[in-house]
């Protein structure tokens, strides 16, 4: 009976996601959006017609999504590529990180007055961007140019990037609250440890991956082979509590340098992704509580705006400074907003690691990530769209069609 319910509410979901997806077409918004409020909608905000327990029973789902997308992003770490715009892509990374984390750090601790061991982990948990909705705006606009092929690795830099900070913050307001002993070492060695490890794991199963799937017969099996290599990639960096994301970014990596014609294996993988996805957002969706509106107050307030405003400015001073297009300086900053599933993610550590803090920082972190899931998609829309890109996947295939 439990087993015919959770499939009857994943069938409800996936229904309903659709309609929200239209009713965003309509409105000429994302479609993203439209699954995120559809869940809202059907979650325990309103209706509760999926329930806490029910997206719980979901999580799987998340996995699987999260996976693909960390994996299609390895795509666009093409080594002769990256050559060309890996210096100055790291650089405005840094520029944006370190912008994100500075003005929300002033916003807790100087300007609202916060401890200063809860300043350090709100602020570290503003640096990472949720990949998720970008690519999805991206796939769905078929964009590419110099904007879209900059911000893809910059999502990908970010969330290393933050979870070396968040590392090394939450070692530090361990110490300043007196529940760990100084240790420099400890301080460095937790987050390098999760980012390369991740990458060792990536890059030897991407080794094995690009061995294998040389074998496939047919399509069909190419899929299966692609399907089956990204859940192994999440599983083993669970087991060995390294980064899914990272490592699935690093099998891609490895995939798309090594393999001649990889753009089969990422092709086939977007025929498989598009239920996944509407499944991940819409649960997401109903996993957003919109009670936290009432207990936020003015901290939720004040690193909503501290963190558009540091990732605004710190991406488009970093642009400037390596000499980037001008439509990448104006319109980079609002590209990166979204936030979601990695920083919950870091919430939950807080939660076991430092306990008093935890309630605070949840509910700041599920407020802003109920804003940025709904507006950031949209924001990404209209700079990629301003920026000419929409539609330059169709016109980059035509023009590798007339060359041929």
């Amino acid at each position: 009976m439990f087993r015919l319910d959770l499939l009857f509410k994943l069938g409800i979901i996936i229904l309903i996601g659709i309609i929200g997806g239209r009713l965003a077409n309509y409105f000429k918004l994302p479609n993203v959006s439209g699954y995120i409020v559809a869940g809202l909608i059907i979650g325990p905000s309103f209706i509760n017609l999926v329930n806490e327990m029910d997206i719980e029973s979901f999580n799987i789902i998340n996995e699987m999504a999260l996976a693909a997308i960390a994996f299609s992003i390895g795509n666009e770490f093409l080594l002769k590529d990256m050559k060309k715009v890996g210096k100055d892509v790291l650089l405005i990374t840094v520029a944006e990180v370190v912008g994100a984390f500075v003005i929300v750090f002033i916003m807790m601790y100087f300007i609202l007055n916060q401890a200063m061991e809860f300043s350090l982990m709100i602020a570290s948990m503003s640096a990472a961007t949720a990949p998720a909705g970008i690519v999805m705006v991206i796939r769905e606009l078929k964009a590419n140019g110099p904007l879209t092929k900059t911000i893809l690795p910059i999502v990908a830099l970010d969330d290393a990037l933050g979870i070396m900070v968040f590392g090394v913050c939450l070692s530090l307001s361990k110490i300043l609250s007196g529940t760990e002993k100084y240790s420099i070492i400890k301080i460095i060695s937790n987050p390098t440890i999760e980012i390369f490890g991740s990458i060792i794991l990536g890059f030897v199963i991407g080794i094995v991956m690009t061995y294998v799937v040389k074998k496939a017969k047919h399509s069909e099996e190419l899929l299966i082979m692609t399907i089956g290599f990204i859940l192994l990639s999440s599983g083993a960096a669970n087991y060995f509590n390294l980064s899914p994301l990272l490592t699935c970014m690093m099998v891609g990596a490895t995939l798309v340098n090594l393999k001649q014609n990889s753009f089969r294996v990422f092709n086939s993988i977007n025929e498989f992704t598009p239920p996944i996805n509407l499944l991940f957002f819409t649960v997401a969706g109903a996993s957003l509580n919109i009670k936290v509106l009432s207990s936020v107050g003015i901290l939720g307030i004040g690193y909503i705006i501290a963190r558009a405003s540091g990732k605004y400015i710190g991406a488009t001073l970093g642009a400037k400074a390596v000499g980037s297009e001008e439509k990448i300086v104006k319109y980079l900053g609002m590209s990166l907003l979204t936030q979601g599933g990695i920083s919950i993610g870091l919430s939950m550590i807080v939660k076991k690691e430092l306990p008093e803090l935890s309630d605070s920082i949840i509910t700041v972190i599920l407020f802003s990530v109920l804003i940025y899931e709904i507006i950031g998609p949209i924001l990404a829309k209209i700079a990629i769209t301003k920026a000419g890109e929409v539609n330059g996947m169709l016109k980059r295939e035509k023009k590798k069609v007339q060359r041929t």
